[in-house]
């Protein structure tokens, strides 16, 4: 007998408390540039969070970590605290943009937040070769989690920066030995959308690329 997996409404990953502070920061910017004039909410009631007191909250941490460079123990503890302020309303907003999305994920990615895990069980793979896409410990950076083939040697994994037209820039290639642990990819530009794709390497050559992911680098 066969076991269907109920799937949940969409749900944003709101992990914000745990990131470093300048990722806090990107991600704030993200949205703020995702949700001002977005008509995608204009038929939904006002959020709880207006865009000119996120980004005053966000430009005061930005100001919080500047001033916790020299390791002072009250300017970090100040920091800290602006962090969870800024964590704080962008987790109302994303209660918000949860609940007015229509369970659209085209609606919901609009938003500059990032969608959670859509099943109670196992997440599934999000390509045939890539399991999952996630932000990396830092700004600027993503785990790729790559799905096992059969007599894989290795495996490539190629990204790109999606274009006005939607067509993908240069590609970038990188390496894994394995599919454990993920991939680490660094130097994106946080606020931009890449495409991203993997392959395995055999004894006889290379498997296709995956179906191209999409994801926006914070």
């Amino acid at each position: 007998m066969s076991i269907t997996t109920k799937q949940r409404p969409i749900k944003a990953v709101t992990n914000f408390r745990r990131r470093p502070a300048e990722s806090v920061v990107t991600a704030s910017t993200v949205v703020q540039d995702h949700m001002k004039d977005n008509s995608n909410f204009s038929g939904a009631p006002a959020p709880p969070v207006d865009m000119p007191a996120l980004k005053a909250a966000t430009d005061l941490l930005a100001a919080k970590i500047a001033a916790a460079a020299d390791g002072g123990k009250t300017a970090i503890a100040e920091k800290n605290h602006q962090k969870e302020v800024v964590a704080k309303l962008l987790v109302q907003l994303a209660h918000y943009v949860e609940a007015n999305c229509k369970d659209d994920i085209a609606i919901f990615l609009s938003s500059g937040f990032t969608p959670a895990a859509s099943t109670k069980n196992t997440t599934p793979p999000v390509s045939e070769s890539i399991r999952k896409i996630e932000p990396g410990p830092n700004s600027g950076q993503m785990l790729v989690t790559l799905m096992k083939f059969p007599g894989a040697a290795s495996y490539l994994v190629q990204w790109a920066p999606v274009g006005a037209e939607g067509a993908p820039g240069s590609w970038t290639t990188k390496p894994a030995a394995a599919v454990r642990p993920p991939v680490l990819i660094s130097g994106l530009t946080p606020g931009t959308t890449y495409v991203f794709q993997a392959r395995a390497v055999t004894k006889t050559g290379y498997s296709d690329w995956s179906e191209s992911v999409t994801r926006i680098a914070v």
